[in-house]
């Protein structure tokens, strides 16, 4: 396995374009509800950080799903790639029902006792009862990712990703200001926009990837499922607790007026671009370096390191 500059950002590109739609997904929301309100705006940052604090949990898993499936496709043993996804699916499909459920309980009770405001309060719930269940969508799509990522096979991820632009834009303006739905329209198009573009990648497996090789069969083994909760345990809790650092610090803001924590999403929004670039690498460089130690090129791992 010889990774040249160009083929790892052959590999790479793909990877930015989807985490790059995730932060877009965001910036569109504030710059819509920018013209509805300051509350809104305001809103909008704590109910997306405490949405992306959940989310992370799958995120976080979804990492150590990647290098397990890159470790098996390095060794050539590709049917036990297309088993490792299914149980990394099956795993985040029960915990996006689970946190949907937990969050649809628990959400409301908590937030209550951390903002101050009752408008700012009320409109975070209004989003989040529509925003959590995008978790249906875009964990299954963090499983199809990984699989992707892990066989190096990434170009489908170009696809869904414009796909989520293309109907998170013009769903917001629609939703927000013709149905005069507000933050809670901006949620539903956020998670519409998952739904379609998990829809894109799920269609690209079904028809392009030899599902025979790859053993792409529906089968349950808790054995490789506790092993790849055993990596992804630790970034899970990584992921999680990095964000939930950041809702803390809009809790605080939140204290100070609804301008100020306007003002603040805006500017998170923003800089959370410049994380993408380095993100898209490091996600890809862990699943080349586990297909490398599968292949036994262990000598390999630090110069694709560099």
């Amino acid at each position: 396995m010889n990774y040249t500059y160009k083929k790892i950002w052959l590999i790479a590109f793909p990877v930015m374009m989807s985490i790059l739609i995730e932060q877009l997904i965001n910036i569109t929301d504030a710059l819509f509800l920018g013209h509805v309100g300051d509350v809104e705006l305001g809103a909008s940052a704590l109910a997306g950080i405490w949405f992306l604090a959940i989310y992370m949990l799958g995120f976080g898993f979804s990492l150590g799903l990647q290098v397990v499936i890159a470790r098996r496709n390095g060794e050539q043993r590709y049917a036990e790639t297309g088993k490792t996804f299914f149980q990394g699916l099956f795993f985040l499909l029960i915990l996006a029902v689970l946190l949907c459920m937990l969050s649809k309980i628990f959400s409301p009770v908590l937030l209550k006792h951390l903002i101050t405001s009752d408008d700012v309060y009320n409109a975070v719930i209004r989003y989040l009862d529509w925003r959590i269940w995008g978790l249906l969508f875009s964990f299954p799509f963090l499983a199809l990712r990984s699989f992707l990522v892990g066989i190096t096979q990434t170009k489908a991820l170009n696809m869904a990703a414009f796909t989520a632009v293309l109907v998170n834009i013009p769903l917001n303006w629609l939703l927000i200001f013709g149905f005069d739905m507000g933050i809670s329209g901006a949620a539903i198009a956020s998670s519409s926009a998952e739904m379609c573009s998990l829809a894109v990648l799920a269609a690209y497996m079904f028809r392009h990837i030899d599902k025979k090789a790859y053993g792409l069969y529906w089968r349950i083994d808790i054995t490789v499922l506790k092993e790849v909760f055993s990596i992804s345990v630790w970034s899970m809790l990584q992921f999680f607790t990095s964000v939930a650092i950041w809702f803390l610090f809009f809790v605080a803001i939140e204290r100070l007026g609804e301008t100020e924590l306007a003002v603040s999403n805006i500017v998170r929004s923003v800089s959370a671009l410049f994380s993408v670039i380095v993100n898209a690498l490091a996600g890809v460089t862990g699943s080349l370096v586990s297909n490398l130690i599968g292949a036994g090129e262990k000598k390999q791992v630090f110069p694709l390191c560099h």
